[in-house]
């Protein structure tokens, strides 16, 4: 790309949306975890434990995990969907996607709200595993299963398997044959419903690598190749048509579509598919724009649209199934960090003030990766500066090191300051990396007053240990080095 000379492009006043705080110091609770609060002094606090003693006690950044808050989010996704699916005579059931952050803690504290496990690695099968899940309430799903993924899941015996792909049905038939067991099978079907989502994060249109085409008629085909396999059992048809996705309309479609293959099933086989999975994607609240539905309202609107769904395709209503993540544990972790340089530029349109802290990208990359917006807050005292406008960075190499585009703090922030930045519950500890060689936040979870770790941080020990160097006299290869012709 050809070099040009800067311009005020690349800086400004704060954009239009960002509403000017009538007090800096305040919280906007729909932001936050149900037990986050300040006190007297301007301090945050989270399970009656204050910032500044999380950081002392466990450092930073640090992710903060609020616990009752996550225990009340999927106890009340449980009941709210349970008792509007009951309302039109059917049922429900939710599966939290692990892809959003899972532990050995998380996964208990799912299982113990009523919630299955929705895995798709050998790595988030063997943590659901480690907490105890019952093997008939997880599910696997990928769009390039690996042996030892499949082999787990049908050696675990776990209750669905979600087919991606015409080859996996062959794969999985073979590897069930030899185990002399039968494996339960939902069929990913790519439903085409362009959701109003980042384009990396929408999954049903046609040209994506997820799932199997209604249109095209891959979807019927995997669900008729199922039907025949011996060893396979059609339990289930799944659709996901993205993430943070704030109204119900692209459900309907999916919904309407996956009752309209369900169906032609039935007329072709004589079965009725148990199931749907109309997948998750429900939003959250990052900033005071976002406004997504609460669980009880999604949950009355998609109940109405499968009962007609189902009335008008003459069949009966199925088992639906949801599979919330962010919508969980989003709300619920905030990330602490502390302020390093405090840097104000001047520029042609006006001062941009540039806080920096000791995070960044590595432990979220969603804003550079998705142009995420966050908010976030002084946490370690109260402030009797006027509000500012700044820009939340990281420590990384990287212009693109931005972790809150605009928000407003006092105009007194300044190096050793605690700030948090919640919503980073979802997606932020799972994409994590090691850029510039900084090791990876823990996890501290937060509850009456105590807290401890659910996910230790990493250390540079430890990723020292990881990088052996070059012996001079490394062992003889396995096989011969091939010649080049």
């Amino acid at each position: 790309m050809p070099a040009h000379v800067s311009g005020v492009l690349h800086a400004g006043p704060s954009p239009v949306w960002l509403p000017y705080p009538a007090d800096v110091n305040a919280l906007m609770p729909s932001l936050w975890g149900a037990s986050v609060a300040k006190d007297d002094a301007g301090v945050l606090t989270v399970g009656g434990c204050s910032a500044p003693w999380l950081a002392r006690e466990f450092g930073s950044p640090l992710y903060v995990l609020d616990v009752a808050d996550l225990r009340a989010r999927a106890e009340g996704f449980v009941s709210s969907f349970g008792a509007a699916f009951a309302a039109v005579g059917g049922r429900a059931r939710a599966f939290y996607a692990g892809k959003a952050l899972l532990t050995t803690a998380i996964a208990g504290w799912m299982a113990e709200a009523g919630l299955g496990i929705d895995a798709c690695s050998l790595g988030e099968l063997l943590v659901a595993r480690r907490a105890g899940v019952d093997p008939a309430l997880v599910g696997l799903h990928g769009n390039n299963k690996s042996d030892a993924e499949l082999a787990l899941a049908l050696d675990w015996g776990i209750g669905r398997i979600v087919i991606d792909s015409l080859p996996e049905i062959e794969r999985l038939e073979a590897a069930a044959a030899a185990r002399g067991v039968r494996a339960p099978v939902m069929v990913r079907t790519t439903v085409g419903v362009e959701a109003h989502t980042h384009d990396f994060i929408a999954t049903a249109h046609e040209d994506q690598k997820f799932g199997l085409s209604l249109t095209t008629g891959q979807a019927r085909a995997a669900a008729d190749a199922v039907v025949a396999a011996e060893h396979l059992d059609l339990v289930g048809l799944h659709s996901h048509i993205g993430s943070q996705i704030f109204d119900a309309e692209g459900f309907e479609v999916a919904a309407r579509r996956l009752v309209g293959l369900r169906a032609q099933l039935q007329a072709a086989h004589g079965i009725e598919v148990p199931e749907l999975d109309l997948g998750g994607g429900f939003g959250i609240r990052y900033t005071s724009q976002d406004t997504p539905a609460a669980f009880a309202e999604l949950a009355e609107g998609l109940a109405q649209v499968l009962a007609r769904a189902c009335r008008e395709a003459g069949t009966s209503l199925p088992l639906v199934s949801f599979e919330p993540g962010r919508a969980l544990i989003g709300p619920a972790v905030f990330t602490l960090y502390t302020v390093g340089t405090v840097k104000r530029v001047e520029t042609g349109a006006g001062v941009r003030t540039y806080v920096s802290v000791d995070g960044g990208m590595s432990d979220n990359i969603r804003t550079a990766l998705y142009d995420a917006d966050y908010s976030c807050s002084l946490a370690s005292r109260d402030s009797q500066a006027e509000p500012a406008v700044v820009r939340v960075v990281g420590k990384h190499c990287e212009s693109g090191d931005i972790v809150v585009r605009d928000e407003y703090l006092p105009a007194d922030i300044g190096p050793g300051d605690l700030v948090a930045v919640p919503g980073t519950g979802a997606y932020c500890r799972p994409l994590a990396s090691n850029y510039n060689l900084v090791p990876r936040p823990g996890i501290v979870a937060v509850e009456d007053g105590r807290a401890h770790w659910i996910l230790l941080p990493e250390t540079h020990e430890a990723m020292l240990a990881a990088d052996p160097g070059f012996a001079a006299t490394a062992p003889e290869p396995a096989e011969p080095p091939r010649r080049a012709r």
